[in-house]
């Protein structure tokens, strides 16, 4: 493989999407690695929206109980070191890195960042590791663990090229991580019957932790992540929302509804029904496109967006797309974190 000035130069050179799923690379990268997966116990967070908030609820949680504790999560919003954490803190990226690149040829940007993540995880000794799925759950690369606890955190319509067209489908990709010896934690009973075969608890994040300890966990715990309703200077906003269901939980926590909206969103999701819900915050919006291969282009989501908004604008630069809606008003960052991140490394660029 080619030498880059930095192991995060490498990642972001790699394919973040690959041309078949499945989990025969990973296993492989695993297997030379050494099965780093089998060290450790883990709790496998899968589900449409929250789970990184879950993840580190649950990481807080254990750790509080006195367990040493990892926790794995994407995408990242302020940098990459954000995804992979041990202990209370976030891993050296750039050796979790270093020490999969020998055996990573041909391993997608995904695959290589939870190999470096359960290879971390292994050599820190952490007793569990919470691990946030990214895409579904049966072919994704997390799939590898026999993970004790899995919690789903919910259920909408999304990836469906991939997952399928029913919510019915999309639960039935994410709830295949499960196995038979497996403790499954769900929002509700709706999908019950596709883990008929395992142990049932109706809960979240704190019974996820609770089924993992095996004992009632009293402590209260608050985590604040990047970009998960961020308040920042002047009243502006940024929120990650990129399902409907989402843009309903940011909407009923908006102080005012008098927001310019600075929105990408990814061609795979619902891109209508995410724009209908986020014009009841405002009825301007500044149409961008995060730099994510999938996102739609600032002019298409313009024209999408004009059924739903007074005023309509696309600007494909990110930061010069919220540059705009500041000058129109108050901003409401939303649509997509992968936007929220090209906004932070653009901060970052400007502070240096």
């Amino acid at each position: 493989m080619p030498s880059l000035a930095s192991r995060t130069a490498w990642i972001e050179s790699l394919s973040p999407w690959p041309e078949k799923f499945g989990l025969d690379r990973m296993r492989v990268l695993l297997a030379d690695l050494g099965d780093p997966q089998r060290a450790f116990s883990a709790i496998h967070v899968v589900g449409t929206t929250g789970k990184g908030t879950a993840v580190r609820t649950i990481e807080e949680l254990l750790a509080g109980e006195g367990f040493r504790v990892g926790a794995y999560l994407s995408p990242h919003v302020s940098g990459w070191s954000e995804r992979i954490r041990v202990r209370g803190r976030e891993a050296d990226f750039e050796a979790a890195l270093d020490r999969v690149y020998p055996f990573a040829e041909g391993a997608t940007q995904f695959e290589v960042l939870t190999a470096a993540a359960f290879a971390e995880f292994a050599d820190e000794g952490v007793d569990v590791a919470v691990v946030e799925a990214g895409l579904g759950g049966r072919l994704d690369a997390t799939n590898v663990l026999d993970a004790g606890v899995v919690l789903l955190t919910n259920v909408a319509l999304e990836h469906t090229e991939v997952l399928g067209e029913t919510r019915e489908a999309i639960a039935g990709e994410k709830l295949a991580v499960a196995g038979p010896s497996a403790t499954v934690v769900l929002p509700d009973r709706e999908f019950a019957h596709l883990v008929s075969d395992s142990e049932l608890v109706i809960g979240g994040a704190r019974d996820a932790a609770e089924a993992f300890a095996g004992r009632s966990i009293e402590r209260k715990v608050e985590v604040a992540l990047p970009g998960r309703f961020e308040q920042r200077a002047g009243g502006e906003i940024w929120d990650g929302a990129h399902t409907p269901e989402a843009a309903d939980w940011l909407l009923e926590r908006l102080p005012d509804r008098a927001y310019v909206l600075c929105v990408s969103i990814l061609a795979d999701k619902n891109v209508d029904a995410i724009l209908q819900r986020l014009s009841q915050a405002g009825t301007t919006l500044v149409a961008t496109r995060s730099t994510n291969p999938r996102a739609l282009e600032a002019e298409d989501l313009a024209d999408r967006a004009s059924n739903h908004f007074d005023s309509v604008e696309a600007i494909s630069e990110p930061h010069a797309a919220l540059v705009r809606a500041r000058q129109l008003g108050k901003p409401l960052v939303t649509g997509s974190l992968y936007l929220l991140a090209d906004l932070y490394r653009a901060e970052e660029h400007e502070t240096r």
